[in-house]
């Protein structure tokens, strides 16, 4: 007899391979799609860094020498939780201390957010100039002998 088909042998190595194949085939879509979601974050959090780093170079009322901190909006971050930190430091020492004197600030920026069990963070760093006002000018430490 000549019989046309498959035997049940050929066809279940034949599910076996094909299992085997969807299995890796899931585990790389997922792979992908955890890496695309982190992308996003990473993303969101660039654009609310720029963001905020405008706000705070803009701001000249904001305290100096101490750390300043916020919180997003979780809706913002794809409802995870997230914020910012950020100090404003005088960086050119050697500018002229007098009122109506430039000097130059530093204003250092970290943005945090969670993602899962970890909580995701880069920094950023501006600069501006500022003018002394007249009371607000530092005294220069006496030099030690």
């Amino acid at each position: 007899m000549n019989q046309r088909g498959f035997t049940l042998l050929e066809v279940m190595v034949a599910t076996l391979i094909m299992g085997i194949a969807v299995v890796g085939l899931m585990s790389g879509i997922s792979q992908s799609l955890r890496n695309a979601d982190r992308v996003i974050d990473y993303d969101r959090a660039a654009l609310l860094a720029r963001s905020k780093m405008d706000d705070l170079l803009l701001n000249y009322q904001l305290p100096k020498g101490t750390v300043i901190s916020g919180s997003f909006d979780p809706v913002i971050l794809g409802g995870k939780e997230g914020g910012w930190r950020a100090k404003i430091s005088e960086f050119d020492r050697q500018a002229k201390r007098a009122p109506r004197g430039e000097f130059l600030e530093r204003v250092e920026l970290e943005i945090w957010w969670q993602f899962g069990a970890d909580r995701r963070r880069f920094n950023l760093e501006g600069f501006r100039t500022n003018v002394y006002k007249p009371g607000e000018i530092p005294m220069e430490p006496e030099p030690q002998q």
